[in-house]
């Protein structure tokens, strides 16, 4: 029989859209469990400061359809620090936690590891972050949602640019990894895509844009703001060489973290959810809960905090073909 009576949930770091749906699913499958089941407000900040609460059946009610995260998050200076980890884990004696799960990022996981490492509390990891750069899951949680807002405003910026014979460089989220940008660009036909993954290659792109079809109406290029050149150093050298092409940035921010969660990234929150927690009583510990072809994964932080280094350059070939 398990040793675990009380889990405590928390959300760290970035917020993703998918975040309350892996909550309920924490807090349901607890219950199921007939364990006890508090939330830990604002991540690791909150875990030092002492802000838990008490969780139940109504209070994840109607929330599976929202974006955010109902537990808050924040980034945590103190939790980076031993003294810091020490006061977090006084909370989680003072509150009778017995294990904890993180539903985050590379940051979540990294502080996971060492929280584990120094005082051996058990705790499972949920990978909720839009940029889908964490080893061991083929999808995180709210990244297809941030990928159909991304088409979506793409959708309508290319509206204006055909009305008015505009060249858009759209600039996406993507500080390290470039996937946003890439499945997104494909998805709304971008002549073109820069992600911080490969070097780009400017007077390359200048000579496709000066070579390409001039019967075309609208041209998007999708630009990831980890990108070696930038959105904004494209458009200058576009401007400069092609003074006589109407050409327009659009930096779509961080709409991309909200909205309501895509139908799979409910379903991706809820699996990996109840998997977490079947997992702390199975004595699992210091692993991600991930899906990898369809199958529950567990990945050991130390590895699923290391980022996807490379692109499938099949990807990057179909947007050279298409955009023809």
């Amino acid at each position: 029989m398990s040793a675990i009576k009380k889990i405590g949930v928390f959300t760290s770091g970035g917020d993703s859209p998918g975040m309350n749906a892996a909550i309920r699913a924490v807090v349901r499958s607890g219950l199921y469990h007939n364990l006890e089941v508090v939330g830990v407000m604002r991540g690791y900040e909150g875990l030092i400061n002492g802000e838990i609460i008490p969780m139940d059946r109504k209070s994840v009610a109607n929330i599976i359809q929202r974006g955010g995260t109902i537990l808050k998050t924040a980034r945590s200076a103190e939790f980076r620090t031993p003294e810091g980890r020490k006061k977090a884990y006084e909370q989680v004696k003072k509150h009778q936690i017995d294990a904890l799960i993180g539903v985050g990022g590379d940051g979540t996981f990294t502080g996971a590891s060492i929280f584990i490492d120094e005082f051996n509390v058990p705790i499972m990891g949920l990978p909720g972050t839009i940029d889908n750069d964490l080893v061991g899951t083929d999808y995180t949680i709210g990244y297809d949602t941030a990928l159909n807002t991304v088409v979506d405003a793409v959708d309508k910026i290319r509206d204006t640019a055909e009305s008015h014979d505009r060249l858009f460089i759209v600039e996406v989220m993507g500080r390290d990894s470039g996937l946003i940008a890439l499945r997104s660009g494909i998805g709304s036909g971008a002549e073109a895509i820069l992600i911080p993954e490969t070097k780009t290659d400017l007077p390359h792109l200048l000579e496709r844009l000066e070579h390409g079809r001039k019967d075309k109406s609208s041209k998007i290029i999708i630009v990831a703001e980890g990108d070696d050149v930038g959105a904004m150093q494209v458009a200058d050298a576009v401007k400069e060489k092609f003074p006589n092409i109407d050409t327009r940035v659009s930096i779509l921010g961080h709409m991309q973290r909200g909205g309501s969660p895509s139908c799979m990234d409910r379903v991706l929150a809820s699996r990996v959810g109840v998997a977490a927690v079947e997992a702390l009583l199975e004595g699992r510990k210091g692993e991600m809960v991930g899906l990898i072809n369809n199958n529950i994964h567990f990945t050991p932080f130390k590895k699923a905090i290391k980022h996807i280094a490379e692109v499938n350059p099949n990807l990057l070939k179909i947007v050279e073909i298409l955009s023809l």
